[in-house]
C-alpha cells in the first residue's frame, strides 16, 4: 500500500484544500503545470509578513517588471532595511560599513577564488592576493610563526583561506580536519623524516586509536553540533550513551549532552575545565584521539574560555595515555608522529576583536584583557573568526587558520582548475576577501584599539542603564553581563520590542526555570543613545 492510497480522496483533497493547493492538482489525470508558470495571486498569503510592504511588489511572473515596479519593489526593500538597521541592537553583525564606493566594481563581474588561496588557479578572475594579504594579517594577529628571510621562496608556517559563510563553514572544516587527521589520514606534505612503523598503533591492538571523540560546552555555537552530525563524528555523549552508559565520571553517572558551563545558565557561559578534564581522561584511557572545541567570545553570552588554562588541565591527561604524540600509520607501511588530539578555538567574535583589547592593555589603557587563545600556545590547532561580526562585512565572510603541518592531502586533484581544491567550498566568494581587506586597509591597529575600548565602554554603559532599570523593577528585568563580553543580557521584553530592535531570545534554565532572555551587543555601530531608547521603551513595558 502506498502512502496516498492510505488516505481517503476525501481527506487528501480536504489537506489540500487547508494547504491552499488547488484540488485540481489531485484529479485523476490532472497535469502538472507548465514550466515557469506564474505563483498563485494569493502565494503571499502563505509566507510570514516581513516589514509593511506587500510582498506582491517582489512577485516574478516571468514577464519583465517595468521600471517604475523594480524601483518601487527597491525603495521599499531598502526603506524597510533602514529601519531595522536604525535600531539594530541584537546580533553581533557590525552595521558600520563603507564599501561601496571602492568595491561596487566586483558587483559587475563573477571573480571566483576556487582552489587553494596559495595556489594560481586557471580561473585567472580572482582577489586571492588579497586573500593572501588578510590570512598573512590574521596570521600576526593570531602570533602565528613568520617565515624567516632564509625560507624565500617556501610557504608560510600555517595554512588557512577566507571563508564564504561565516565561522560555521570554519568550525565545520576544522572539524573535518581534527577527524581525519585523527583518524589517520595521509598529510598534505609529507614529512622527509618518516618512522617505522612497528609502534604504530594497529586498529586490532586499540581498536579505538583512530576513532576521535568531540568535547564541546553548553555554551558552544549550534552549528558545532551541527558539524559533528554531518561529519560523523561522535560527541562524548553520543559515545558515551551507546558504549558506557552510566559511566560518566560525575552527574550520578549520566552524560550530559555538552560539557557544563561554569555556574550553569546562570554563569559566566566559560567552560568548566575540571569537568571537561574529566570527561577526556575517560574516554583517553579507552584510548580514543581528543577534539576540542572551545568559545573564545560565545554566541549568546560572549564569554571567552580560558585556552591556556584548557591546554594545561589536558596536557598531564594526554601525556599519560600516549596522545601528546604518537605514531600514526596513514598509509600501509609508512608512519608520522602525530597529536592524538586536536583543540580548535571558535572565535568567531572574539578572534577580530580580543587582540586589539591585548594591545589595550599592554599601553597601560585597560587593566584586563581576557585569557590568550591564539597560535602562541602549542596546544592550539586550528582558530575561526568571523569577519561580518565585530569587523563588519555586507556579507557572512570570516577566516579559518590551521598549521600547514596538520593539513590533510584533499580527497582530489583537479586538473580543471588548475590548484588543489584544499577548501571546503570549491568555488570561493572573490568578494569577502575583498571586504576584509578593505577593512583592515582602512584602519590602524591604533585605529582598531580605540575602537575595540569604545565598543567596550558602550557595553559597560549598556549593562549600567539596564541594571539601574533592573532595580527600578526589583530586578525583574534579570539583567547580566559577562565580564569583558560585549553583550549585556535581560529578560526578554514584548514581541514589539524584539522585531523593533531585531533582538536575539533564547531560553535559559535558571535554578530549575525556564527563563527566556534577550540580549544586546555593543558593536561598532552601537551608540549610547541607541541604549537609551532601548531602556526607555523597555521602562515603558
Amino acid at each position: 500500500m502506498t502512502m496516498l492510497s492510505a488516505f481517503s480522496r476525501r481527506q487528501i483533497l480536504r489537506l489540500a484544500s487547508a494547504m491552499g493547493l488547488s484540488s485540481l492538482a489531485f484529479q485523476e489525470g490532472a497535469s502538472s503545470p507548465a514550466p515557469g508558470a506564474p505563483p498563485s495571486s494569493s502565494a503571499c498569503d502563505l509566507y510570514p509578513k516581513i516589514g509593511a510592504f506587500d510582498c506582491r511588489l517582489f512577485a516574478l511572473q516571468g514577464e519583465r517588471l517595468a521600471e517604475a515596479q523594480r524601483r518601487d519593489a527597491l525603495q521599499a526593500m531598502q526603506a524597510y532595511l533602514a529601519r531595522q538597521k536604525a535600531d539594530f541592537l541584537g546580533y553581533q553583525a557590525n552595521q558600520s560599513l563603507s564599501y561601496a564606493h571602492d568595491l561596487s566594481f566586483l558587483l559587475d563581474m563573477h571573480a571566483n577564488n576556487i582552489g587553494d588561496p596559495f595556489e594560481n588557479s586557471n580561473m585567472a578572475l580572482n582577489t586571492k592576493a588579497m586573500e593572501r594579504a588578510v590570512l598573512d594579517y590574521f596570521a600576526a594577529l593570531w602570533r602565528m610563526p613568520q617565515a624567516s628571510a632564509s625560507d624565500a621562496g617556501a610557504l608560510p608556517p600555517y595554512w588557512g583561506y577566507v571563508l564564504s559563510m561565516g565561522s560555521t563553514e570554519g568550525n565545520l572544516f576544522g572539524l573535518c580536519a581534527a577527524r581525519d587527521y585523527l583518524a589517520g589520514r595521509r598529510l598534505f606534505r609529507e614529512s622527509d623524516g618518516r618512522i617505522a612503523c612497528k609502534a604504530a598503533h594497529a586498529p586490532e591492538a586499540q581498536p579505538n586509536a583512530y576513532r576521535p571523540v568531540a568535547f564541546f560546552s553548553e555554551d558552544t555555537h549550534y552549528s558545532v553540533v551541527k558539524a559533528l552530525h554531518t561529519l560523523a563524528i561522535d560527541s562524548f555523549h553520543e559515545l558515551g550513551e551507546s558504549r558506557y552508559p552510566g559511566q560518566c565520571p560525575f552527574n550520578g553517572g549520566r552524560w550530559p549532552l555538552s560539557a557544563p558551563s561554569q555556574g550553569g545558565d546562570r554563569g559566566p557561559g566559560a567552560i568548566d575545565i575540571e569537568k571537561l578534564a574529566a570527561l577526556v581522561a575517560f574516554f583517553a584511557e579507552k584510548g580514543h584521539p581528543i577534539i576540542v572545541v572551545l568559545n573564545y567570545g560565545s554566541t549568546f553570552k560572549g564569554a571567552y574560555d580560558d585556552v591556556a588554562a584548557v591546554g594545561k588541565a589536558l596536557e598531564p591527561i594526554l601525556e599519560r595515555f600516549g596522545l601528546i604524540e604518537r605514531p600514526v600509520e596513514y598509509e600501509s607501511g609508512h608512519c608520522d608522529l602525530r597529536r592524538g588530539y586536536w583543540i580548535h578555538v571558535d572565535a568567531a567574535l572574539g578572534g577580530a576583536y580580543m587582540p586589539f583589547l591585548k594591545m589595550a592593555q599592554a599601553k597601560g589603557l585597560i587593566s584586563d584583557a581576557g585569557p590568550d587563545f591564539d597560535f602562541a600556545l602549542p596546544h592550539v590547532h586550528s582558530i575561526v573568526m568571523s569577519g561580518h561580526k565585530w569587523l563588519g562585512a555586507p556579507t557572512p565572510c570570516g577566516v579559518y587558520m590551521m598549521w600547514r603541518k596538520d593539513q590533510l592531502l584533499p580527497p582530489d586533484d583537479p586538473e580543471y582548475i588548475g590548484a588543489h581544491d584544499t577548501t571546503l567550498a570549491g568555488s570561493r566568494s572573490a568578494l569577502a576577501p575583498a571586504i576584509l581587506w578593505l577593512c583592515l586597509a582602512q584602519a590602524s591597529h591604533e585605529d582598531l584599539m580605540r575602537k575595540a575600548i569604545s565598543c567596550e565602554d558602550v557595553a559597560g554603559y549598556a549593562f549600567e542603564k539596564l541594571s539601574a532599570l533592573d532595580q527600578r523593577m526589583q530586578g525583574a528585568l534579570w539583567v547580566e553581563r559577562t565580564p569583558l563580553s560585549l553583550a549585556v543580557r535581560f529578560r526578554a521584553p514584548s514581541d514589539a520590542i524584539v522585531k523593533r530592535y531585531s533582538l536575539a531570545v533564547m531560553n535559559l534554565n535558571v535554578d530549575g526555570e525556564k527563563r527566556a532572555y534577550a540580549h544586546i551587543y555593543a558593536m561598532d555601530h552601537v551608540t549610547k543613545a541607541l541604549v537609551d531608547k532601548l531602556v526607555d521603551d523597555l521602562a515603558k513595558g
